[in-house]
């Protein structure tokens, strides 16, 4: 068992029956639903309506680009393989749409619960494991508090602890692209309320060690939430694995997240998961837009539980040509840090957008970064043969010294 953590006025007859064109919801001049809109009113004009000047200052999340009909996408870390025909055939018979969903996702936390040896109440489930990361966070910071994360690392966390109100504090990652938990530990302070540790690591693909992330839960205080985002750790090696679901018994400020968009093939159904303490996830479930997990979604997820022996066999063949991948691309030239997910990272600094661009000429969709790097996603066979036909000459067009090259 996971121990406890530190801890409007009902309308009258006449305005209910009145049309459109006879009430106002406010009292003042009828409504008319059909008239059109005033040609001359200026629409672009600023809007009189007070904003929260961080989120009107925001960037909205930039999706991975799309492709041309003859180009790879790989700028999303979806997986391309087909859904398998079972888990299509248990989506086919969702037919009562015209009803909501379980709220509370009660099938498939039952057997989430049965996994990995836990209560119901132990398991939450949500619009993809980045909705739960939102209404964690939202549950435990706010005006004031502070959110620990590595940088760079899943761009979504500065937009979620933005909205959430509180204030993030980036530590940037060591010289080899992971995690630096000395920095993170020297980043606790006394409005330290949540730490949010990505193994492996989007979008440089590096790992947090068993040793490292119970060095860091050593110094967490046990009244902050720590949150371990796995979203791609079904992507690691056995040799190389950070099974977090073994540290819950003994840090119950810990809550572990993933998902069935990755290894699973289910991006477009949106459905994750979260293991914890249940008063922790209680929070999670209280900040939760209700009925956002779908029939569709919840039944999905079953499916590729009860065949999840052949979804981990596409794993294996994406984690080997990611492997190969990668040692392709040093024997180029390129220095890579050895990748964990289902992607690749070039740290091309300066160069970024020019070699976005080169990739680009060649077919391939990735994404870029700003001025740090490029995440290319494996995909199909066929895009990371194009992808190495292509980076050999990219390499080699770097300047000397540039931190992409070997």
């Amino acid at each position: 068992m996971i121990p406890e953590p530190a801890q409007t006025a009902p309308s009258t007859s006449r305005e209910a029956s009145a049309t459109p064109a006879e009430a106002s919801p406010s009292g003042g001049a009828p409504l008319d639903a059909t008239a059109p809109l005033d040609a001359d009113a200026p629409l672009d004009a600023a809007a009189p309506v007070r904003l929260r000047p961080a989120i009107a200052a925001m960037v909205a999340y930039r999706q991975g680009k799309p492709a041309g009909e003859d180009d790879f996408k790989l700028s999303s870390n979806e997986n391309p393989f087909d859904p398998l025909p079972s888990v299509l055939a248990r989506i086919d018979q969702v037919r009562d749409v015209n009803r909501y969903p379980d709220a509370g996702a009660t099938l498939l936390r039952t057997a989430l619960a049965e996994r990995f040896g836990v209560t119901v109440d132990h398991v939450h489930a949500g619009a993809g494991s980045v909705a739960i990361l939102s209404q964690l966070i939202t549950a435990a910071a706010g005006a004031g508090d502070e959110v620990v994360h590595a940088w760079r690392s899943f761009e979504a966390y500065p937009t979620l602890i933005t909205v959430a109100g509180a204030t993030g504090v980036p530590v940037p990652n060591l010289p080899d692209h992971s995690h630096d938990i000395d920095g993170m530990i020297a980043a606790l302070r006394d409005r330290t309320r949540v730490v949010i540790v990505c193994t492996p690591n989007n979008p440089t693909g590096t790992l947090v060690t068993e040793q490292d992330l119970e060095r860091l839960l050593a110094a967490v205080p046990r009244d902050v939430l720590v949150l371990l985002d796995e979203a791609y750790g079904e992507f690691v090696g056995p040799e190389h694995a950070l099974d977090g679901m073994r540290l819950l018994g003994g840090h119950p400020n810990l809550v572990v997240l993933r998902t069935f968009s990755k290894a699973y093939g289910l991006a477009g159904l949106r459905i994750g998961y979260a293991v914890g303490h249940p008063r922790i996830l209680d929070a999670a479930r209280s900040a939760a837009i209700p009925l956002s997990v779908t029939g569709h979604a919840q039944h999905a997820a079953l499916a590729s539980l009860e065949h999840e022996d052949e979804l981990l066999e596409r794993v294996r063949l994406l984690a080997r040509d990611r492997d190969e991948a990668w040692r392709a691309l040093t024997e180029q030239g390129w220095d890579v840090p050895r990748p964990h997910g289902n992607f690749v990272w070039l740290a091309t600094g300066a160069e970024t957008a020019h070699v976005e661009t080169q990739l680009a000429a060649a077919g391939l969709v990735v994404r870029a970064f700003g001025s740090e790097g490029i995440r290319v996603t494996i995909g199909e066979p066929a895009s990371v043969r194009k992808l190495l036909n292509a980076s050999a000459g990219i390499v080699q067009g770097l300047p000397e010294g540039h931190p992409a090259r070997r």
